[in-house]
């Protein structure tokens, strides 16, 4: 059984670690380094580090960990990134050394220019382009561009876990509630994330099901949220693309 940690970090972060029981593995995308080397400490021992994108709560613990732990950096090809050792891109596999994991590269780009997301061992790492009950903002992307990228990641099996860059799924769920009033999945769901929260505890991952089934951003074909867009945001929306344009802009507008 391989080991999968969410490390909070900064604000609302999440740093990724997944380890063999002997305690090697990867970590995925450190903003910053002071979680990843009390997980050091207590055993964790870093192989490789992945990077999904450029921004600083994702990359800016690198250079320190680098200087603790040689490691080769896998990073989408992009001159923001400043440690990368192995550049990838759309369609590569990623080769962990001495574990021998694999992870399928998929650009997703949206949130940014070369965001991608690694997918292998189960899971998928996929920063801020999909998250739990939601999406990432379009700060360098347009909304074909997101769609597409998440139509990529939905396409991947239902029980492939959702890794996510931050812990947003109460706030998420507050939106999706408006976009989507009667979906009892989504509700059952907000149910247990909140007995989980209570107590201290991550969100995520999800899965990819429950997201396909919970998060409106995957679910902009659904009559009752394309009703909710023409009622609440005065948007018909003759296509998919529109639709979730529409949907991502009332998220951006939305204040609970």
């Amino acid at each position: 059984m391989l080991d999968l940690r969410p490390l909070p970090a900064l604000a609302d972060n999440y740093i990724w670690t997944l380890a063999e029981e002997d305690g090697r593995g990867i970590v995925v995308d450190p903003g910053e380094a002071g979680p990843v080397l009390a997980a050091m400490a207590a055993g964790f021992e870093p192989v490789a580090i992945l990077l999904t994108h450029h921004h600083w709560d994702h990359i800016d613990g690198t250079s320190n960990l680098l200087a603790q732990h040689k490691v080769p950096v896998f990073a989408p090809c992009d001159e923001r990134i400043a440690w990368t050792t192995q550049p990838v891109a759309d369609g590569d596999r990623v080769t962990i050394p001495g574990l021998g994991w694999s992870f399928d590269v998929l650009a997703v780009p949206g949130h940014t220019r070369s965001h991608v997301a690694f997918v292998g061992q189960g899971v998928v790492f996929c920063g801020d382009t999909l998250f739990s009950l939601g999406c990432g903002r379009l700060f360098e992307g347009t909304p074909a561009q997101m769609l597409a990228s998440l139509d990529r990641l939905a396409a991947l099996p239902d029980d492939t876990l959702v890794c996510c860059g931050h812990e947003y799924t109460q706030a998420n769920g507050v939106f999706a509630q408006t976009a989507e009033p009667t979906n009892r999945a989504r509700d059952e769901r907000l149910a247990v994330v909140a007995r989980l929260r209570a107590q201290g505890q991550p969100s995520v991952p999800s899965t990819l099901g429950s997201e396909r089934a919970c998060n409106p951003f995957l679910r902009s074909d659904q009559p009752e949220l394309r009703q909710r867009l023409a009622t609440e945001r005065g948007v018909l929306a003759p296509d998919r693309v529109q639709a979730f344009a529409a949907l991502r802009q009332w998220k951006d507008d939305f204040r609970a």
